[in-house]
């Protein structure tokens, strides 16, 4: 995908979330948005951060893990740290949690409120090396236009 894209995109992804302050409303359709126009995904939603865990949020997909511990996996390991976490084969990946068997890729943004972590936005393919990083800058900006309709 081009930056392009990602601008039309964004716009796109701003216009949905203008005016909706609910948190589960914003991301089942930030993560459909997300889910409908990239290609080679098969899953794509949030796990939200409670009780020092990731709990399962709104997504598109098959069924997936319900509750990840902080450090676990690639969603635990970007929640522990706090950044984007690109990861060309899960399966190279220590400590990679299989939801999906057919998961190749993976890429797993942060959703802050200030300096609180709130969420991860987790997106998975099933094509080996599907996130690059003109699609790791155009989802963290999407990532940082939901934050500023939710938490601004």
């Amino acid at each position: 995908m081009s930056s392009d894209f990602y601008q039309t995109l964004n716009r796109q992804a701003q216009a949905l979330l203008q005016g909706e302050d609910d948190l589960v409303a914003a991301m089942a359709n930030f993560s459909a948005l997300i889910n409908d126009t990239l290609e080679d995904l098969n899953w794509v939603g949030f796990y939200l951060l409670k009780n020092e865990q990731l709990v399962l949020g709104p997504f598109q997909g098959k069924v997936a893990c319900t509750r990840i511990a902080l450090g676990q996996g690639v969603c635990g390991s970007a929640a522990l740290e706090n950044k984007t976490f690109r990861v060309a084969d899960v399966h190279q990946f220590s400590g990679h949690i299989a939801c999906d068997a057919a998961s190749n890729s993976e890429i797993v943004i942060p959703v802050m409120s200030g300096n609180s972590l709130i969420a991860v936005l987790d997106i998975d393919s099933p094509k080996l090396d599907r996130f690059n990083e003109i699609d790791q800058i155009g989802l963290e900006n999407l990532v940082l236009s939901l934050e500023k309709a939710l938490f601004d």
